[in-house]
């Protein structure tokens, strides 16, 4: 086929409703990670907030997006792709406006009855709800408004749009920080959001496709939940591969207080969270090339060790330029493991299942958020303010990562390969 038939295929083989949603997933993302590249130093210098319990905090945002979105997509099947994603842009536009109007004279009445905290913790855990929403509608759209022959194309436009908003979102942060406040951070992205949920309502069809099984109800997904927990070698990976993300999502909860607390500040921490993103798109297609013939559980392995090695980079040298390099080299590892991650997820499901166990291999994600808030809060509060000696903050971390990396090999060693769900027939795996 020629590059022309090709262009010509691509051309034609989306609807509309692919490029609304993608569009607006873009914008979508933009947001959150602006909003997500300030939050911490946000709640530390604007709210006052303790080092812990900022880090708490920040461990929390990222959390609930992930585990909110195993049942995200049963909402968004029963309410419709058009209508739910209405709702999760409309829900998500005044999350982030009042995300940075939580220290506005406005809202000092509502301070003077509820909690600092309590208040926080109710408008922290309103983007995950439309968050929540918006992936599984992407997702599905992308898989509804695409023809057979040029899916696999839509799921790679996807991808890099995805990356594309992650690496916009600190560069507006950046920007918004230090043109207007960081207030007006959250602001923009409230009103990135709002735009597309006029361009929506506007534009969006309902994408349908022949043939698609119905919705599952709200006590299927209890039951698939119970399928999965009943799973031991499954939920054990899933335990021990949570150790990779309480590692990765530092980078938002503590490096920008680190660098900017113990290393210069004047630093822009929100530009810096730019490197991860930027890494991803530039290099993915490469190190997959380099890496397929790795199988999927090593390739795990490695890019876990990979990105817990990197934070020794900060032991050997506090500096920005180190800090910048560390960024680089936990996105290496990023790109070896997270493809080959969902490969051996669905690998590992018994056969007919590997829906519900796609839906889980989001859990890590949200568990790693969890636990590392509380820990890295705790790490930047003992070795930085009580030993004085905050390089050792990253010594943990490391340690952390290569210990994740350990157990997994053992898990490897012990465990078996995974079978191939094609030549194991209906042998299950549990």
């Amino acid at each position: 086929m020629s590059l022309y038939d090709r262009l010509q295929e691509i051309r034609t083989g989306f609807e509309r409703p692919f490029w609304v949603a993608n569009i607006s997933e873009l914008f979508e993302r933009l947001s959150y990670y602006s909003a997500f590249a300030v939050l911490a130093r946000y709640l530390h210098e604007n709210l006052n907030f303790s080092t812990t319990k900022t880090a708490t905090l920040t461990g929390q945002f990222g959390a609930w997006v992930w585990i909110l979105a195993i049942f995200g997509g049963t909402i968004a099947d029963r309410l419709g792709f058009r209508r739910a994603l209405s709702l999760a842009y409309l829900i998500l536009s005044g999350a982030y406006f009042l995300m940075g109007s939580l220290g506005a004279h406005w809202l000092a009445p509502v301070r003077g009855v509820v909690p600092l905290t309590v208040l926080v913790v109710a408008v922290l855990m309103l983007p995950p709800l439309g968050i929540a929403m918006v992936k599984p509608c992407i997702v599905g759209t992308t898989a509804r408004a695409s023809k057979e022959n040029v899916r696999s194309i839509g799921y790679s436009i996807y991808y890099t749009i995805v990356n594309i908003g992650s690496a916009a979102g600190p560069y507006v942060a950046s920007w918004g920080q230090n043109h207007l406040s960081v207030e007006n951070v959250f602001r923009i992205a409230a009103l990135s959001v709002f735009l597309m949920f006029f361009a929506v309502l506007i534009f969006f069809r309902e994408p349908v496709r022949a043939g698609e099984n119905s919705a599952a109800s709200l006590q299927e997904t209890a039951r698939n939940f119970m399928t999965v927990a009943s799973n031991p070698r499954f939920m054990l990976f899933l335990l021990i591969f949570s150790g990779y993300w309480i590692v990765y999502w530092q980078e938002f909860i503590i490096l920008p207080i680190y660098v900017h607390d113990y290393i210069n500040s004047k630093t822009d921490t929100a530009l810096m969270l730019i490197t991860g993103p930027l890494t991803v798109i530039a290099l993915t297609v490469a190190l997959n090339l380099v890496t397929k013939q790795i199988s999927p559980l090593k390739a795990i392995t490695t890019g876990t060790l990979i990105s817990g090695l990197a934070w020794g980079l900060l032991v050997i040298h506090p500096s920005v330029r180190m800090a910048y390099l560390t960024l680089f080299a936990v996105a290496i590892g990023e790109i070896i493991q997270s493809p080959r991650y969902y490969e051996y997820i669905s690998r590992l499901a018994p056969p007919g299942q590997q829906g519900t166990y796609m839906g889980f291999a989001f859990l890590p994600i949200g568990m790693g958020a969890f636990v590392g808030g509380p820990f890295g809060g705790l790490l930047l509060y003992y070795f930085g303010e009580v030993q004085k000696q905050p390089r050792l903050i990253w010594g943990a971390m490391t340690a952390v990562g290569v210990l994740t990396a350990l157990l997994l090999w053992i898990y490897d060693r012990t465990m078996g390969a995974a079978p191939d769900p094609v030549k194991a027939g209906a042998v299950s795996v549990a």
